[in-house]
């Protein structure tokens, strides 16, 4: 069994990642500082597979504690990096937190990986490298214009970062996937997003407020260039997402990429409005949203859609679950989640 290091992965999209990991028979360690996420994710994971994957609690900033995690973990095969703040608003709130969280982690990790020669990194960019693109909808190719926020100016630098220094050590490769917007949970309710404060992503909000512990959802914008006036993302189950760092996993340590160093986008390929996502959300859970209109927010780009066809072809993976499927699975998980701290207290 090849061990395979995943940063980050008591979050959201890590938790998801280790369960696929596990299910396709790799040997896991989970690295997270807990500033954004919990250990109890981890219990979800071992509900669902069985097992439970070695965990330790480090602050990937800690240049020396990196390095001795490193040093006594000298196995390990691949690294998927998910160890990162993602908040848009709060990245304009407070840029010298993002620039020194994203970029010193990863820069730790990097040097990990040249000391103990571990050869593959998939890293976990987003579709903010793009900032507002010009040209609809976005491949590859797209030219990455100013991003529009801190948090997505550490996924452009984060980029460079990891092409230079695989273009300067000849052993080392990587992948990065640009992630569209994640939503959703696992089928079984035991692990989704769970954000620690108020959430900054869509879809918790909007499940929070369907459960009573938001009085009310603020839509951002109402006055954009799109049907109904508010932003347009193209959302991605994230089981769909998991499913593709596996892949990207396989092609590097079978030697199967055509270059050092590629980029895929992930998405569907298709862009809901943010009132489309309510609609589907009041329609499957059969709850009726309390929102309101407010005024646009710093740092949001007014519509952004992938087009996915390199990963479709170079990868042979495409997003299969729909919205509806999407905003359903978090509304089981959501109650789940409400259900559990119930019995709890």
């Amino acid at each position: 069994m090849k061990k395979i290091l995943v940063t980050g992965g008591a979050g959201y999209i890590g938790s998801h990642a280790v369960v696929q990991l596990m299910e396709n028979n790799y040997d896991v360690i989970v690295v997270d500082d807990l500033s954004n996420s919990r250990a109890a994710s981890l219990d979800g994971v071992e509900k669902i597979t069985g097992q439970r994957p070695e965990f330790v609690q480090l602050d990937l900033k800690n240049e020396a504690a990196t390095q001795d995690f490193f040093n006594t973990h000298s196995d390990i095969a691949a690294i998927i990096h998910f160890a990162a703040s993602k908040a848009v608003g709060e990245s304009v709130a407070n840029p010298l937190m993002y620039y020194r969280n994203n970029l010193c982690g990863l820069m730790n990790v990097l040097e990990g990986m040249l000391e103990q020669d571990i050869p593959a990194l998939i890293f976990s960019s987003s579709a903010t490298v793009y900032g507002q693109p010009d040209d609809l909808p976005v491949t590859e190719a797209t030219p990455t214009l100013p991003a529009n926020s801190p948090y997505g100016n550490t996924k452009q630098i984060g980029e460079e970062i990891i092409r230079e220094t695989v273009h300067a050590n000849e052993k080392l490769k990587a992948i990065s996937l640009r992630y569209f917007n994640p939503v959703g949970a696992h089928e079984s309710a035991l692990i989704g997003e769970f954000p620690l404060g108020v959430p900054n992503n869509l879809l918790p909000f909007i499940t929070q407020t369907g459960i009573g512990i938001r009085e009310k959802l603020s839509v951002f914008g109402s006055d954009y260039d799109t049907p109904d006036g508010t932003c347009i993302r193209d959302y991605i189950h994230v089981v769909d997402l998991v499913d593709a760092h596996i892949v990207a996993l396989e092609r590097l340590l079978e030697n199967k990429n055509e270059s050092r160093y590629e980029v895929f986008n992930l998405g569907t390929g298709s862009g809901y409005t943010v009132l489309e996502v309510i609609k589907a959300f009041e329609e499957q859970s059969g709850v009726k949203l309390n929102y309101q209109l407010v005024d646009r927010r710093e740092g949001d780009v007014e519509k952004i859609w992938a087009n996915p066809e390199l990963a479709n072809e170079k990868l042979g993976w495409t997003a299969k679950r729909g919205l509806e499927e999407m905003v359903r699975s978090a509304w089981e998980w959501e109650k789940n989640c409400r259900e559990m701290e119930s019995v709890e207290s």
